[in-house]
């Protein structure tokens, strides 16, 4: 084999080699990419559950605080029209 077949014969062993490693490492990443989009995703899942919950609360708190306002406003405007 002369030196010339010899270089082009590494040189295109090489770049396979590379191809082929660029590849595997290129797959690792897209697939631990992947794994981290259901990790978020779960926990988006997570959170908007939790803020559901948090907004229930206030729903019910908000009420709770509305009937107690109308129920002080009505003893405190009938003392008003008995006076009168």
């Amino acid at each position: 084999m002369s030196v010339v077949s010899k270089a082009v014969l590494g040189v295109s062993l090489l770049l396979t080699v590379a191809t082929v490693a660029g590849v595997h490492v290129k797959q690792k990443l897209d697939r631990e990419r992947l794994r981290e989009g259901v990790v978020r995703d779960l926990e988006r899942q997570i959170r908007k559950q939790e803020n559901l919950r948090l907004l229930e609360e206030q729903i019910v708190l908000t009420r709770y605080l509305e009937s107690e306002r109308e129920k002080t406003l009505e003893s405190k405007e009938y003392p008003k029209s008995k006076q009168v």
